[in-house]
């Protein structure tokens, strides 16, 4: 098998449901595997997760890149995602050796999706603590990803929430393409979403 170049992987979501928390558990999780991780964050008009990821310790500062959208996140992700793709060649071009990018979209709605030209393969998260009833509304996020992940599952019991119904109805409206219930802070499914980029994007 061989590692395929600068792997892109989207991670979007509403704001809140974990997607920086997924990319911090994801990061160490890749470099066990011998792989050099980059990131870039988009927020509206802060780099406030670019500034986390990089004081989490779990990453070189320099690997981590702000990308400001100045409007509805999905707006740099799908309709005009330029300035992502610049920020990526630049990435790209001081670290060479790169071999995925973890593209983390701002915190949206569950109409976010991702465009082929940015990304190879994209996940979509979403949190118990939304609301059980997010997979049944079937918004294009949720549908379209190649991978959905449902964080939080600890908190679970706490909301209300039963997570194998939201797991079924998620798999349900998904016609069966990959759904992966997460707790990032138990590291719980972090491995299982690490296996699904190895076999789909990583490794062929």
């Amino acid at each position: 098998m061989n590692v395929l170049p600068a792997a892109r992987v989207g991670i979007g979501g509403p704001v809140g449901s974990g997607k920086t928390a997924l990319v911090e558990s994801l990061i160490p999780a890749l470099q066990a595997l011998g792989l050099s991780v980059s990131v870039i964050t988009n927020d509206l008009v802060t780099d406030e997760d670019a500034r986390r990821v990089r004081a989490s310790g779990v990453i070189d500062p320099e690997r981590v890149a702000a990308v400001e959208a100045g409007a509805c996140p999905h707006t740099v992700i799908r309709e005009d995602p330029t300035l992502n793709l610049d920020a990526m060649d630049r990435m790209l071009a001081q670290h060479p050796d790169t071999d995925i990018v973890l593209l983390e979209s701002g915190g949206d709605n569950l109409a976010s999706t991702f465009s082929a030209d940015l990304v190879d393969y994209w996940l979509f998260v979403i949190d118990t603590a939304g609301g059980g009833d997010i997979p049944r509304k079937r918004g294009p996020g949720v549908v379209r990803c190649d991978l959905l992940v449902i964080n939080k599952s600890d908190l679970a019991p706490y909301v209300g929430v039963d997570i194998e119904q939201m797991e079924r109805e998620a798999l349900e409206v998904r016609r069966g393409k990959p759904v992966v219930v997460t707790s990032c802070r138990t590291a719980t499914g972090v491995q299982e979403v690490v296996d699904h980029l190895c076999e789909n994007v990583l490794f062929q």
